[in-house]
């Protein structure tokens, strides 16, 4: 079993594949500076796995910092999840994103060089395909169109592991695409709980379940899809920690770059996840239609054989229990975490 370092470990996946990680036996040892995420979250997966684990709060910019993680733990691999991720806020704030998700995983790569580790998970996503291809998306396609700096600092980051690879056959990266993480641990202990207003579906449509919005605004329902509103490719976030777990596997045991998508290979409409939603809480809940939001698509889902292929992963989970796993961390936690 390995010794990992999981950057961005108490935020959404972050923390669901913490759980994984420490289930499957490897030890973990955490970063997060709580940007967006909670301490409470650390305590949750403690709850949940009945096992402990270091935790240095501290930001990934801090290459002294970083460098002391890595002098005082014996890492074997890293799962780098921090950065910041709100698509919307990446356009009215290039260089805080540009800053942040690029000069942090620059300073984690230097850190790492330092220190001889050499493995790494890459927490990117669906976003690097951009505007330009047709779905369902392959990992063989160009990533150079994306819509927003969130997506480019993805496509950058992807670039920059790529060419450490190229200029040291010791290095094993494993580039994860993902798409639309929603859902919560089974517990109800852990679930999506973001600071300020959400950006993403999800957590969205369950604050109006429980009240703390009044409505759910559907950005757009004149697309080129079936019911007019926006598909996507959701996909549980245990899948999605299941997925790191393998990814892991995969790099300890290969070098060089590969990229993956993790997906359900299906997509589903905004609407569809409303209903399932409303069929998990047992009520309708109220929308609107508001105008579309700049830089998003009508179609996102994903081709998942390649992750089948190198990794033996597929997705179990259907929306129905999505929906339902996240409804049961909402009514729980109706104020988060």
């Amino acid at each position: 079993m390995a010794n990992i370092l999981v950057t961005g470990g108490a935020g959404f996946i972050g923390s669901h594949t913490c759980v994984e990680l420490l289930n499957a036996g490897h030890d973990i040892v955490v970063v997060d500076n709580f940007s967006n995420s909670k301490p409470e979250a650390l305590k949750r997966i403690k709850a949940i796995t009945g096992k402990d684990f270091k935790f240095y709060e501290l930001d990934i910019l801090e290459l002294d910092k970083m460098d002391k993680v890595f002098k005082e733990n014996s890492i074997d691999a890293v799962i780098h999840f921090a950065g910041l991720k709100a698509v919307g806020e990446s356009v009215e704030k290039p260089v805080e994103y540009y800053h942040n998700n690029i000069t942090g995983t620059l300073m984690l790569i230097k850190a790492m060089r330092q220190n001889g580790c050499k493995r790494i998970v890459f927490s990117s996503s669906a976003t690097v395909y951009g505007v330009d291809n047709p779905v369902p998306y392959v990992e063989t396609m160009p990533t150079h169109t994306s819509t927003n700096p969130y997506g480019y600092t993805k496509v950058m980051i992807e670039q920059i592991l790529t060419d450490v690879c190229a200029s040291d056959p010791e290095w094993s990266v494993s580039l994860l695409r993902y798409f639309n993480p929603i859902g919560a641990h089974k517990s109800g202990l852990l679930g999506e709980d973001p600071n300020g207003i959400p950006n993403n579906l999800f957590p969205y449509i369950a604050q109006v379940a429980v009240g703390k919005r009044e409505f759910l605004g559907v950005f757009g329902n004149d697309y080129d899809t079936p019911d007019g509103t926006g598909v996507r490719d959701y996909i549980h976030v245990m899948d999605l920690a299941n997925g790191h777990l393998c990814a892991v596997d995969y790099v300890l045991e290969h070098k060089g770059v590969e990229a993956v998508n993790l997906g359900t290979g299906k997509g589903s409409s905004v609407f569809d996840v409303l209903h399932a939603f409303e069929k998990a809480c047992g009520r309708e809940l109220p929308y609107r239609i508001l105008p579309r939001r700049a830089g998003d698509i009508a179609w996102c889902y994903a081709n998942t054989d390649k992750a089948k292929e190198v990794f033996g992963w597929t997705a179990k989970y259907g929306l129905d229990e999505m929906a339902e796993d996240g409804w049961n961390f909402t009514k729980n936690n109706p104020d988060g975490l």
